[in-house]
């Protein structure tokens, strides 16, 4: 691919370290059969490794300058692409058993990552790299600095583990931060709950996360829901598991109906 000059607005930084790609790819293990989109394929680090093992990949691209090299570089029979914003694109409409990758932009991951959510019903897997410090909150566990809003909301949908640290030196230009890929597994079935209820207790449980559960949920739960959840009061949200807080919002969802 020709020279290109990454654009700050789409947070453009290009992977180019070629252990790191062969660390993924085999991370990921494509297979030649596997229905997989690629969200921002940049300089097409990922996407020429991936053809060598698959029949045909799907991508998404916002950058007009990129699809046009896309273009001259892979064939139609190679290439489906999609250009456009990955946040507004229907990942159902490519079937079921979709495998997503992609290096995600860090000033939108954590928006990606929720509007993917939606569609897990039709993915097999998801495989991308963020900054190392969202891919820590992400699979952080109860009772950790880490763990908060993201950890609960995702790990409720999803089985996560971190796969590859990512040093700065592997990108151009090098970010300030330090990456991770971490894979993604929906849960089948992921247990039952009404998701904006979840989101509400989430949000409102970690909202001012060094207080007790007692104040922080005041107004949404009383002493006598607390005992019938089997909730202490005294704890922080940091303290309840994923299981907890579905609890938690299937109960009150019980209550408004």
């Amino acid at each position: 691919m020709t020279k290109h000059i990454p654009r700050r607005r789409f947070g453009q930084n290009f992977l180019v370290d070629d252990a790191v790609i062969a660390g993924i790819i085999a991370a990921i293990s494509p297979q030649p059969n596997d229905l997989i989109v690629e969200i921002g394929p940049g300089l097409g680090a990922l996407t020429g490794p991936l053809l060598a093992s698959v029949k045909h990949l799907h991508v998404i691209e916002i950058d007009r300058d990129i699809v046009a090299q896309l273009k001259q570089d892979f064939s139609p029979q190679q290439l489906t692409i999609y250009e456009g914003d990955a946040l507004k694109f229907d990942f159902a409409t490519l079937g079921s058993d979709l495998r997503v990758i992609g290096n995600l932009p860090y000033n939108i991951s954590t928006p990606i990552l929720f509007h993917l959510a939606q569609s897990s019903p039709h993915l097999r897997d998801i495989h991308v790299m963020l900054q190392k410090e969202v891919v820590e909150r992400m699979v952080a566990l109860p009772s950790t600095s880490e763990y908060g809003r993201l950890s609960v909301m995702l790990q409720h949908q999803f089985a996560m583990e971190k796969v590859l640290d990512v040093p700065a030196e592997a990108f151009r230009p090098a970010p300030k931060v330090e990456s991770a890929v971490v894979r993604m597994l929906p849960r089948r079935p992921e247990p039952a709950c009404d998701a904006a209820v979840l989101a509400h207790v989430v949000a409102k449980a970690f909202g001012q996360r060094r207080k007790t559960l007692r104040n922080a949920l005041k107004g949404v739960f009383d002493a006598a829901d607390f005992a019938a959840l089997g909730i202490d009061p005294g704890a922080r949200a940091e303290n309840l598991a994923v299981a907890d807080f579905v609890r938690a919002a299937n109960y009150l969802a019980g209550k408004q109906r």
